[in-house]
């Protein structure tokens, strides 16, 4: 029984009933410190008061005195709008962290559903049918010890113990279809069965046998089970009971066909129970597309016209064969599992990658602060759920058009705007498609020097400069 799919342990999710009240109990004790923070804020702004209205006073002192208050009163004023726009970035950030967790593991569980429902439908429930077997009973004398009146006797006696006949020839063919809109199942197999077992009695002395052919193990419906002996049907002597006795004399051949339709799935094999494959053919026929041939027995023959597959495995010596070969429905592999979960718990860090290059590069305000973030968390909520239906870089690639088209109303002016798609490039874009290409390390150092790089046109050499007209608040 494969285990439920689960989430990223520890990792916040607030779809989570217990979480959310737990959120929120926390979030009522964080408050406390909001207030303590909105004091100070207003403690600075009421001292930053204080000092214009010192520095007006100071009008008519010495130049030198009004020089210093006012370089102290600027200084002030900047830290203090700095401090205004680390409260407001620590404030997008929290939520967006949130969201990006619980993102991050409903994607988990997600991908984690659909790993067993794959696994289930290559290694659960299956239709396996079990090769025949042709059992006879010898008597065979055996000898043991036992105590009589104190002496150690030595009894000889004759037991009846069972022997197998191999068998002389297998003809199967069975026809597979397939039904997918069964509730609660991957999918279920209707199996057409039709085999013709030859029989020789290679023995001298035994002519009695039973042909045991159970029906195959897994089904949910069998219908039309027959076993006949050369075209007579063989009656079952007891319910539930598959052993059709017969009698054979020495060099005598015979043929069984044993014919059902069965129902279960959602895989066919066929086990040879550890038997020797003589004389030995299995054709199935699996009308549905995709279809594979399971347990890695290579089939000598495949043929695929339209949506039907046939594969056809031949022996025609002894063979054998240990694990239970045929058919399943072949499903594309799941390949980069965790890569979408990884990005978005990494997202809140590259959204402070962006927002240092933004506030390096463009004069930015609390209205485009807010907006750059609720579009870029926007924009990762897409690629979340793009994800699932489509190739994630492919989704990124559209996704991030849309956020450059965007990115483009940060500036004022032509130039503005070119710094805005360049910040966003380095410190959006990239990372984010490196977190979803293998080639990470070297997509995110591409974006590091690319930001590097920009930062020193940007301020160190003034090939890049706006001018005050290009600046909007």
């Amino acid at each position: 029984m494969l285990s439920s799919a689960q989430g990223i342990p520890g990792l916040p999710d607030l779809t989570h009933p217990i979480e959310l009240v737990q959120f929120g109990t926390q979030a009522l004790k964080a408050s406390l410190l909001l207030v303590f923070l909105v004091v100070a804020l207003g403690v600075a702004y009421l001292a930053a008061v204080g000092i214009a209205l010192i520095s007006f006073s100071l009008r008519r002192s010495k130049p030198e005195q009004v020089i210093l208050i006012g370089e102290w009163a600027v200084g002030y004023s900047q830290l203090l709008r700095g401090l205004q726009h680390l409260t407001l970035v620590l404030i997008l950030l929290v939520p967006g962290f949130f969201l990006c967790s619980t993102l991050s593991n409903r994607y988990h569980y997600w991908e984690q559903a659909r790993v067993a429902q794959v696994a289930e439908s290559v290694a659960g429930e299956k239709l396996e049918q079990f090769a025949p077997q042709v059992r006879y009973s010898i008597r065979e004398p055996y000898s043991y010890n036992t105590q009589v009146n104190g002496k150690i006797v030595k009894v000889n006696e004759t037991r009846e113990i069972n022997r197998f006949l191999t068998l002389a020839g297998s003809q199967i063919q069975v026809k597979l279809d397939q039904s997918v809109d069964v509730p609660g199942r991957s999918s279920v197999y209707q199996a057409n069965y039709t085999a013709d077992y030859k029989v020789v009695n290679q023995l001298k002395d035994i002519n009695n046998f039973f042909f045991e052919v159970p029906p195959p193990n897994g089904y949910t419906l069998l219908a039309s089970y027959k076993v006949e002996r050369d075209g007579t049907r063989l009656q079952q002597t007891n319910p539930g009971d598959y052993g059709f006795p017969f009698q054979l004399q020495p060099g005598e051949e015979t043929t069984f066909r044993v014919t059902y339709q069965a129902e279960g799935g959602p895989r066919w094999v066929y086990s040879a129970t550890g038997q020797l494959l003589s004389n030995f053919s299995l054709i199935a026929i699996a009308n549905f597309a995709p279809a594979d041939f399971a347990s890695g027995v290579v089939p000598n023959e495949i043929k695929v016209n339209g949506r039907s597959t046939q594969f056809t495995w031949k022996f025609d010596d002894n063979v054998s064969v240990k694990n239970p070969f045929g058919v399943f429905t072949n499903t594309e592999p799941i390949r980069h599992t965790g890569v979408i979960p990884r990005l978005l718990l990494l997202a809140p860090a590259i959204f402070l990658w962006w927002i240092l290059l933004l506030y390096l590069s463009l004069p930015m305000s609390f209205k485009n602060i807010a907006i750059a973030a609720s579009i870029f968390f926007a924009c990762l909520l897409t690629l979340t759920y793009l994800a699932r239906v489509m190739n994630a870089e492919l989704a990124w690639t559209l996704i991030s058009i849309i956020l450059l088209i965007l990115t483009w109303g940060l500036g004022a002016s032509r130039s503005a705007s070119l710094a805005a798609i360049i910040c966003t490039i380095a410190g959006a874009v990239l990372p984010i498609f490196g977190l979803l290409v293998p080639f990470s390390g070297l997509t995110l150092s591409l974006a590091g020097l690319l930001s590097a790089v920009w930062l020193a046109v940007r301020h160190w050499y003034g090939w890049y400069s706006l001018h005050p007209e290009d600046q909007r608040l």
